[in-house]
């Protein structure tokens, strides 16, 4: 830790006693800080040995915790940003390398992974070290990793979508895409799907969607100490009175980056994949197409150079802050005596924390023991756990979901998300934050507004369940030959006397609109013996599910703003019902284990779900399943919302059981005090924390010797 010590010019003070008697005194709780009662003896030192009086002490300013939250808000920002992209191009990847929903959630899930690995290391070594320089490290490796997911694009080759229709030159006319089984070849044998493609065999030996797997899990990796190490280091270096506004303005960021995210990628969802390499004008497809791939990797490319930009401010920070002029003078011999000899803030300033990795490595458990056997702390964890359960999985589809509901294209559904959702969510945190700032609300005020805002989405979510849309007409998958309604999940149900005379591969899909309203799976299928151009897709015959949608989207925005509410609250919650000495190791813990017991199995269950709602598979070069090309509306509606709420209704319980353990454990701190003789500081403080009446942000300066506010939270 650096800082420039002003005093008397004819003195020089050494180094090292310096930073312990001052910095470490004059800063907030700072986990590789010697203890502050060997602090209080070198305060002594000084005092007596150099004549010095602290109210003289000027710590150079040049550098403020706004800047340190410029940077940390730009690294959320960039890193959401390749979050949020990453989510918008599932579609595309699952089109792209023909996979299922569940292999995609594999791939999502890979980022958590990748934290997993480094997570606790990282929580409790890096609050120990430079933690600027190793967030800017993480940077790096985040940006390495974004580019590592965009390398299958130029190894992997052109992209060729299934379909009947080849042209012959500039025109696509005269062919003729149901070819007579007498003069057909195969007539006696297998469909020609079930023959290997040219090329099939290379294409089997690597599946490259690995790239993409390993690509994310380094992302994840390097998006480890940006958040636990970010957050307690402004913690550790704001006013009181400033963190959770501080801490909500660096959420607020975390959510505006997926509205970019989002936005770039329904730009590039909209691109074709081989831009560039091929020429338009032979592409039959468009965007909304179910075969149609976009341009998935520019996004990657453009979110790597960002992430690698975000990394640069951060070499040139400090490893701490030194705290305001106005906080610096409460602190006096009287003030900081109080510390010293109050029995309620004994356990804060145990025995000096260790001093080299390994006696860092031997105090690891028996750390982490007293970090879990705080009641309000391992109930909060499960709350957040299951909730991050029902977000990660809703997030991670809903596009998805827009699409297949909703008849929309990828590069709409992720047009919607990017400017109506998440600004309501960005709007709704930053809004929590000044109702913390300006109603000075205690950790039990805040418990309570999370809950309330949670419980009030919940229930105006259930709407979403009458806003449901029918199935696509699809002659033998939702409807029979004759338009007759029904579920048809068998490849026999495609042949009717209108292709019988035709040899068609059922595992085409290259749907086509015939004049009388229905959906063919293929040219071929609908007995056309010629085609010109490349048809009109699927027909567009639910009015009313058109007409549901803008209620949708307006229910959405409703509800994520009402929730995102009680997102800085509840974050508050989570900070404050710790001891500050453990606060880094709590907060990087509270990640790995959302992260490990929701981020990864959440994309996987829910896809695996949705999987079970497909009607139609698509097949693969080489044989075997592929990507999903349609899905049962209803069944999808009722998997899709009935996870997600049902999750969340479960955390409910566990929620009411939390505030009780809240209100128990405040209580008991708020005794303790007043059997230590507590009519004084530290009972008003746990007074004023229970009931919310906090002075601390009182814009007139304090003339008090000591401030409690920092000291005396739960």
């Amino acid at each position: 830790m650096r800082a420039r010590i002003y005093a008397s010019s004819d003195l020089e003070l050494h180094h090292q006693e310096t930073r312990c008697a001052l910095i470490t005194c004059f800063s907030s709780i700072h986990p590789a800080a010697s203890s502050r009662r060997n602090c209080f003896t070198s305060h002594e030192r000084l005092v007596k040995t150099y004549k010095i009086d602290v109210k003289k002490i000027k710590v150079s300013g040049n550098i403020e915790p706004k800047m340190f939250l410029v940077a940390l808000s730009f690294a959320y920002f960039a890193k959401s940003l390749s979050g949020s992209y990453m989510k918008s191009t599932i579609t595309q990847l699952e089109r792209r390398f023909d996979i299922p929903s569940y292999l995609i959630g594999v791939i999502d899930g890979s980022f958590e992974i990748g934290n997993l690995l480094v997570i606790a290391f990282v929580s409790y070594f890096g609050a120990k070290l430079h933690r600027p320089k190793i967030i800017a490290i993480g940077c790096l490796v985040m940006s390495i990793g974004t580019f590592l997911i965009a390398l299958p694009h130029f190894i992997i080759g052109r992209y060729k979508f299934e379909t009947s229709i080849r042209s012959s030159g500039n025109s696509s006319s005269n062919l003729s895409p149901c070819p007579a089984r007498s003069e057909s070849v195969l007539s006696t044998g297998p469909s020609t799907s079930s023959i290997p493609s040219p090329g099939c065999e290379q294409e089997s030996r690597l599946s490259m969607w690995i790239y993409v797997f390993l690509g994310n899990i380094l992302r994840g990796i390097g998006e480890t100490p940006v958040q636990p190490l970010g957050i307690s280091y402004i913690d550790d270096h704001a006013l009181e009175e400033n963190a959770a506004f501080y801490i909500g303005c660096v959420q607020t960021i975390s959510v505006i980056g997926p509205v970019f995210g989002y936005l770039l990628g329904s730009l590039c969802a909209k691109i074709y994949v081989d831009i560039g390499f091929v020429n338009m004008e032979t592409i039959s497809i468009t965007p909304g197409d179910a075969r149609w791939v976009g341009a998935w990797w520019l996004g990657y490319l453009i979110a790597g150079l960002i992430t690698l930009f975000s990394a640069v401010p951060f070499w040139f920070l400090p490893k701490s802050l030194p705290l305001p002029e106005r906080q610096l003078a409460k602190y006096s011999p009287e003030g900081t005596s109080f510390i010293k000899d109050s029995p309620l803030l004994e356990h804060k300033y145990q025995a000096d924390e260790p001093t080299n990795l390994l006696e860092m490595a031997k105090d690891f458990l028996p750390t982490l023991r007293s970090l879990l056997g705080n009641p309000v702390y391992f109930i909060y964890l499960c709350v957040t756990i299951i909730q991050f359960n029902s977000l990660i999985g809703m997030v991670t589809y809903k596009p998805k979901y827009i699409e297949q509901h909703y008849g929309q294209s990828a590069f709409k559904a992720n047009f919607l998300m990017g400017v109506i959702n998440i600004p309501a969510v960005a709007l709704g945190m930053f809004s929590g934050g000044l109702i913390m700032k300006k109603f000075k609300l205690s950790i039990m005020g805040a418990a309570r507004f999370a809950l309330g805002t949670s419980l009030l989405g919940y229930f105006l979510s259930l709407f979403f369940f009458t806003m449901g849309c029918e199935n696509a007409h699809v002659a033998g998958i939702t409807v029979s030959y004759n338009g007759t309604g029904g579920l048809y999940k068998e490849d026999a149900s495609l042949f009717s006397s209108c292709n019988a005379d035709c040899q068609c591969p059922e595992t085409h899909w290259d749907p086509v609109c015939g004049e009388n309203g229905l959906t063919y799976v293929s040219p071929c299928l609908a007995g056309c013996q010629t085609s010109h151009g490349s048809g009109l897709k699927t027909c567009n015959n639910r009015d009313s599910c058109q007409r549901v949608f803008p209620y949708f989207l307006a229910l959405s925005v409703i509800t994520s703003f009402i929730i995102s509410l009680g997102g800085t609250p509840g974050y508050m919650v989570l900070i404050r019902c710790i001891k500050p000495q453990l606060k880094s190791l709590a907060l990087g813990f509270h990640t790995l284990a959302t992260r490990t017991l929701a981020g990864i199995p959440a994309p996987i269950y829910f896809g695996a779900i949705i999987d079970t709602t497909c009607l139609k598979w698509g097949h693969k070069k080489c044989g075997g399943r592929g990507a999903c090309r349609i899905y049962n509306t209803t069944a999808y509606r009722i998997a899709y919302l009935g996870l997600t709420l049902g999750l969340r209704t479960a955390s409910f319980f566990l929620c009411v059981l939390g505030l009780v353990v809240l209100k128990r454990h405040i209580q008991k701190q708020e005794r303790g005090a007043l059997a230590n003789g507590g009519t004084g500081a530290a009972a008003s403080e746990l007074q004023a924390l229970r009931k919310g009446e906090n002075n601390s942000s009182n814009s007139e300066p304090q003339t008090s010797d000591y401030d409690p506010e920092r000291e005396t939270r739960l």
